[in-house]
């Protein structure tokens, strides 16, 4: 039923709505249609003299069928894989650069970005504050964890990924939601290796062990659903126990590493000693050695000594010892200063004048020089 300001409308009589007022004739009037056709057939008149005849209307098809065919002329830039979908089925991929298919309805072009890398956080957000800058926001439903000694960890960590070269048609049509995707295999992958390893390593230094398990079994899963998704780093960023115990567990690892350090300790002290002790004890071993063979050579060679001085001796008894005795005599008194007595001597003192046959060889010596000096 048109609407009318006369006389009421469909809602009973008088000049007002269902809310109250009906429309207004004080505004501005909508454009007349059929004023704005025949403005255009006299714009149109005056292009083309001869008014629309069959020769326009060829003309004039002609040029939309000509701009139809060049809008299905695309650009792939080169960050962007192309991928063609033909009455919306996919039909092929186009490379960067400039790339031709056929006028919309019949193909279309959907060009994702594959070398931009993404970056998803699970267990934590980053809230944007004009007052205090970027802050972190913890998610505790996606960041506790249990372990496989059934503790429970809190793990922040970041996913970085891209849109594999060679699978863009995978990414665009296997998946709904790619990001959605991607983060609850990250997390459903987290969560398995935190499951299957024990608090103490998780905590102190497994992180790039735990990085590369989650990032090959992400992988592997998402190559599986045909994604079309490549993991490109797998970054630990918090790794802590739950915020209820997390001073207690301080407290645990700082005893541990106080046990770590006196053993530690222990152990550099025992590797000085104990080399230096074995060192001592071959020393002492190998000087007992050489006394040992050195005595026993000794003892060898004075009884070969003896033997021969005893095989001359039954030769000639007398003779012998007459020397042996004559030999001591002269090793004790060799080196010392002597005065000979003879206590036979009749009439004199006993005293037998001493000839110091030393001094002697030295003063002619001396005598000799001075008196060459002195002839010449």
């Amino acid at each position: 039923m048109p609407w009318s300001n006369q006389g009421g409308g469909p809602w009973g009589s008088g000049p007002k709505g269902p809310w109250g007022s009906g429309p207004q004739s004080s505004g501005p009037s909508p454009p007349d249609l059929e004023e704005l056709l025949r403005r255009s057939q006299d714009k149109l008149r005056t292009v083309l003299p001869g008014g629309l005849g069959g020769k326009g209307l060829l003309l004039v098809a002609l040029a939309v069928v000509v701009i139809w065919g060049l809008s299905g002329f695309f650009r792939v830039e080169p960050d962007e894989r192309g991928v063609v979908l033909r009455f919306g089925k996919y039909a092929w991929d186009a490379n960067p650069g400039l790339n031709y298919h056929l006028p919309y309805p019949i193909e279309s072009v959907l060009t994702p970005k594959v070398t931009r890398v993404n970056r998803l956080d699970v267990g934590m957000r980053f809230v944007d504050d004009s007052r205090r800058g970027t802050t972190m926001r913890d998610v505790p439903e996606e960041s506790l964890m249990l372990t496989g000694d059934e503790n429970i960890v809190d793990v922040d960590f970041s996913v970085f990924w891209l849109v594999k070269s060679d699978g863009v048609s995978q990414y665009l049509f296997n998946i709904n939601d790619p990001e959605g995707t991607v983060k609850a295999v990250a997390e459903s992958a987290m969560r398995e290796v935190v499951g299957r390893s024990q608090i103490e390593p998780i905590l102190t230094g497994a992180r790039q062990t735990i990085e590369g398990a989650v990032h090959d079994l992400m992988q592997r899963t998402l190559d599986s659903y045909g994604a079309g998704v490549q993991i490109s780093q797998v970054q630990l960023q918090k790794v802590d126990p739950p915020a209820q115990v997390i001073d207690a567990f301080r407290d645990v690892q700082a005893a541990r590493a106080d046990a770590e350090r006196a053993q530690n300790e222990a152990q550099t002290y025992a590797n000085r000693v104990v080399p230096e002790a074995r060192g001592r004890a071959a020393q002492i071993t190998q000087a007992a050695e050489a006394y040992r063979e050195q005595t026993v050579a000794e003892a060898t060679g004075q009884a070969a000594r003896f033997l021969k001085v005893y095989e001359e001796y039954k030769k000639a008894p007398e003779v012998t010892r007459q020397r042996l005795y004559l030999e001591t005599m002269e090793r004790l008194f060799g080196g010392t200063d002597k005065i000979i007595v003879d206590p036979g001597s009749a009439g004199g003192t006993g005293v037998v004048p001493f000839l110091p046959l030393n001094e002697l060889t030295h003063r002619p010596a001396t005598t000799s020089g001075t008196s060459t000096g002195g002839t010449r």
